[in-house]
């Protein structure tokens, strides 16, 4: 049997941190499938097949690492893919009120399916999408924070 997890997200953009995530979940599972959402009822910068496109290059050095891109529930596409695990991040206790929210419907929706949450390393702590996409629209360096392909991506974007 395979152990399998989902890590499902925006990734609007990956960052760093989430490859952290990320790579603790790869020492864990057989497979872990990182599921890039198409409706999370944000406004996204990138598109989904933008999104997926980087999330497969950043994680192209993972070998156990499957991109794949989802719509719907999250807990029925994690059945789908025959898991009954769900890896979430969890930054800060700003994090912690949010993210117990989701595991608890999530839950609720789907009791055979257990949310694990992990914390990424303390350089990571403070790191968001949002705060990337500031920073990005601000012009600022991006190489502590983001893999080339998102910088590359931001770059794409401006023209």
């Amino acid at each position: 049997m395979i152990r399998r997890a989902v890590y499902p997200g925006t990734f609007d953009p990956i960052t760093f941190g989430h490859l952290n995530i990320l790579e603790k979940a790869a020492k864990m599972f057989d497979e872990v499938i990182l599921a890039v959402a198409d409706f999370t009822g944000k406004n996204t910068l990138f598109d989904l097949a933008e999104r997926t496109s980087m999330c497969r290059i950043a994680t192209s050095h993972l070998s156990n690492v499957v991109v794949d891109s989802f719509d719907g529930l999250i807990v029925d596409y994690t059945r789908k893919k025959e898991s009954a695990v769900m890896i979430r991040g969890m930054r800060a206790v700003s994090d912690f009120e949010y993210e117990l929210a989701l595991a608890l419907t999530n839950k609720k929706l789907a009791p055979d399916i257990e949310t694990i949450f992990l914390v990424p390393n303390l350089r990571y702590m403070y790191q968001s999408s949002s705060l990337i996409k500031q920073l990005a629209l601000l012009s600022s360096a991006l190489d502590d924070y983001v893999p080339a392909c998102v910088i590359k991506a931001f770059e794409t974007k401006k023209k």
